[in-house]
């Protein structure tokens, strides 16, 4: 495992690296492992980006965000003005099914409900969401219910695993329950467990992924 010190300047830099980031002030504690973020952004989308650089680095196994979104200017919306920006970006996506979806906000934090039929516009979801000016965040609690039949192919997944050169030849186990994936194992990053359960909800059937694997960092 890298020193705390050591984990602490490579997530620094990591997030510098991000270019809308290059001028964030955002402190970095990293204790055994764990990253803790803090400090001061303008957007939700910057508060995303900073945790989603500590995640890709090697050696991190969590990550604790604490980074505060504060606006200025035109920023400063109230839930009403939020509340109805949210709704119209989700009609203007065709990807969205959003007359499935409900909205809710409380001082600028978005909370979505309803269910759809993949995970992938459940992301999509929340992504559109994230880039609007003056959420402050947001709780994606859509759930997933497919209209599609099909049994959940175990081998399929496996394979997919298979096929993708950041996962092959890891340590994962695949195991089905009616409509739930279950991930175990051991993986080498916080990378390659996230990167396994999007892969697990790509598989026809799903309606929910336990990702249990175990980040064990390969030094």
């Amino acid at each position: 495992m890298k020193k705390n010190e050591e984990l602490q300047k490579d997530v620094q830099e990591a997030i510098k690296w991000e270019p809308l980031l290059n001028a964030a002030e955002i402190g970095v504690i990293a204790k055994d492992g764990v990253i803790t973020l803090t400090g001061i952004v303008d957007s939700y989308t910057k508060k995303m980006e900073a945790e989603d650089a500590a995640k890709n680095v090697a050696g991190v196994k969590a990550v604790v965000e604490k980074i505060e979104v504060k606006f200025n200017g035109r920023g400063n919306k109230n839930d009403n003005e939020i509340a109805i920006e949210v709704l119209n970006f989700l009609k203007w996506n065709w990807l969205v099914s959003s007359e499935k979806i409900k909205v809710k906000v409380e001082n600028g934090w978005v909370t979505l409900e309803g269910d759809l039929k993949w995970n992938y516009q459940k992301e999509v979801a929340k992504k559109t969401v994230c880039n609007i000016i003056g959420v402050k965040g947001v709780t994606n609690n859509i759930i997933i219910k497919s209209d599609s039949q099909d049994v959940i192919e175990k081998m399929e997944i496996e394979r997919a695993f298979m096929r993708n050169w950041s996962i092959t030849n890891l340590d994962i186990h695949v195991n089905v329950s009616g409509n739930k994936v279950i991930l175990n194992g051991t993986v080498h990053s916080l990378y390659q467990k996230d990167l396994a359960g999007k892969i697990a909800w790509n598989a026809p059937g799903v309606w929910a992924v336990d990702n249990e694997l175990f980040i064990e960092y390969n030094n």
